[in-house]
C-alpha cells in the first residue's frame, strides 16, 4: 500500500511558479498544424495527387507575422515562409523564395477558417485554402485546400 501512495504523490506537479514551468504556445499556434489538402487547377486534380499532407508552422522569429508552409515534396515541392495576419488568420505574399528548389512563388487569398471543414470521415475541422503561382509555371494558378488533420483513422489519407 505504501508503494501505491508513493506512486500517486510522485505524479503531482511540483515547481515554484517559475515561467519555465509554463512553456506556453507559439505566436502562430492557431494557424499551425498538419493538413490534408488537394492541389488543383480550376477545381481539377490535374496531377492525380489526391489528398496530400501539408504542414504549417511557426518560424524561428516567433513574431506572429510569418509562418512556414511545407508540402513535404508531395506536390510541386515547396517549403516557403509567408507573411501572415494572425488576427484574421490570413496569409499571402509575392515573390516568396521556395526553399525546396530555387523558384519564386506568389501566394494569394490564403486563409484558415476555424471549424469550417467537414473531413472525409464526416468530422468537423479547421479549413485551409490558398492560391499559389510558381515562377517556373507562370500563369497557372494552383488552389491548395483542405482540412486540418484530426487524428481520427477515418480522416487519414
Amino acid at each position: 500500500m505504501l508503494s501505491l501512495i508513493g506512486l500517486v504523490t510522485s505524479c503531482d506537479r511540483v515547481g515554484d511558479g517559475d515561467v519555465s514551468d509554463d512553456q506556453g504556445g507559439t505566436s502562430t499556434q492557431e494557424m499551425a498544424g498538419d493538413w490534408y489538402v488537394k492541389f488543383t487547377v480550376d477545381g481539377q486534380d490535374v496531377y492525380n495527387f489526391g489528398y496530400t499532407l501539408l504542414t504549417t508552422y511557426n518560424t524561428a522569429a516567433n513574431n506572429g507575422q510569418e509562418m512556414w508552409i511545407d508540402d513535404h515534396d508531395n506536390t510541386y515541392e515547396y517549403k516557403v515562409k509567408t507573411p501572415i495576419n494572425y488576427s484574421t488568420k490570413t496569409f499571402s505574399g509575392a515573390n516568396l523564395q521556395n526553399q525546396s528548389y530555387d523558384v519564386a512563388m506568389t501566394i494569394t487569398e490564403g486563409k484558415i477558417l476555424k471549424g469550417a471543414a467537414t473531413t472525409t470521415g464526416g468530422n468537423k475541422s479547421d479549413s485551409i485554402v490558398f492560391k499559389v503561382e510558381f515562377a517556373d509555371d507562370p500563369g497557372t494558378i494552383y488552389t491548395v485546400g483542405g482540412y486540418k488533420r484530426t487524428g481520427f483513422a477515418e480522416d487519414e489519407h
